[in-house]
């Protein structure tokens, strides 16, 4: 399930091996600019399943899309001008932005919620995999919860409006890992991309771009204003 790389020259065929384990709906831990995620193909309703059911989570926006490019963002969200300054300047990075789906994006991935998460890491291993999967990551971060939570005991469900809260609470130190043998008792994952290198545990920023006035969800790695 582990499989060694050196993030500034992966070598190809393990980038296909990773990109077929997605194809066929599985799921894969990578690290990235801020800790370790847990990924799947947006084109795999199945996987986009299972990696609900394991992350135990009911508000969606913990759930981000990775991207390569600001281009790909377009294709699932609204992006002005205003929006696209602010996101160029702090992309690649540790941000997540909020924004307002396209018509199509809720029932093509499954969400209930006209909002999504979406960023660019400021790192090789994701890049590299969409790349060669040629579309963007459903993603989540990796917990250390997830190993008692299993394959998933308790069914997703997506949070009804009103459950949820304005500002979503930071992620405990503890609850991050540091090095990809770590997520190897983590079930339901198909092939983890391990760089032999301890992780910084830290999360990223969030900032919900939907309205004029840009809120701060989550206060991570990347600093507001910036």
């Amino acid at each position: 399930m582990l499989e060694y790389i050196v993030p500034s020259n992966i070598d190809d065929r393990v980038l296909n091996r990773a990109a077929r384990v997605l194809q066929d709906g599985g799921l894969i831990a990578l690290p990235t600019d801020t800790s370790w995620s847990i990924v799947c193909s947006i084109k795999s309703p199945a996987a986009i399943k299972k990696l609900r059911k394991l992350s135990g989570e009911r508000d969606e926006r913990h759930f981000t899309l990775l991207c390569s490019s600001i281009s790909q963002f377009v294709e699932v969200v609204k992006l002005d001008n205003t929006r696209f300054r602010v996101i160029n300047r702090l992309s690649p990075g540790p941000y997540v932005f909020i924004l307002k789906t396209l018509s199509g994006t809720e029932k093509f991935l499954d969400i209930r919620r006209n909002e999504l998460g979406v960023r660019i890491p400021d790192y090789q291993v994701p890049i590299r995999l969409i790349e060669t999967l040629k579309h963007p990551l459903y993603s989540i971060t990796a917990k250390k919860s997830m190993i008692s939570l299993g394959s998933g005991s308790e069914v997703y469900k997506p949070a009804n409006a009103e459950e949820i809260v304005t500002e979503l609470p930071p992620i405990p130190e503890d609850e991050l890992f540091e090095s990809g043998w770590e997520l190897e008792d983590i079930e339901g994952l198909d092939l983890i991309l391990d760089s032999g290198e301890e992780r910084e545990r830290i999360f990223s920023t969030i900032l919900d771009m939907c309205t004029d006035e840009i809120k701060v969800l989550r206060f991570g790695a990347g600093p507001w204003p910036a």
